[in-house]
């Protein structure tokens, strides 16, 4: 069973910095992409940042170059820093990853895709 667990939410003041982490645990045999996404409060979920296996990073044409996502495979970790946070910022972040876990022979793999429960972002004015 593979798990993903955000942490570094919190409140911030305009201005502010924080460095979100996500963590995956358990049974993994290889991660292939890791996610940020944002829902602000009404919303539909919208894609952060999103980092490769090899490394390649993508962001959507609409996020600020405030938001950088790293990955440490070592760790099966990626992190979201975000500098000059505003109110327009605050949401729940969510992260998301696929890969695939061992099967039940030799050289068989199973996929999988995990959401965590999300991290609060809140920035005051």
């Amino acid at each position: 069973q593979v798990r993903v667990v955000e942490t570094g939410g919190g409140v911030v003041q305009t201005g502010g910095s924080l460095i979100l982490s996500c963590e995956v645990s358990g049974n993994v045999h290889e991660i292939t992409t890791m996610a940020w996404y944002r829902q602000p409060l009404g919303l539909q979920r919208e894609l952060v940042a999103r980092v490769t296996e090899d490394g390649m990073k993508c962001y959507p044409r609409d996020v600020p170059e405030r938001f950088t996502i790293r990955r440490d495979s070592t760790k099966n970790a990626a992190y979201l820093q975000m500098t000059n946070l505003g109110p327009g910022d605050s949401s729940v972040y969510v992260c998301y990853v696929d890969g695939y876990t061992p099967g039940l022979g030799p050289g068989f793999r199973i996929g999988f895709d995990e959401w965590g429960q999300g991290t609060q972002v809140t920035v005051s004015s």
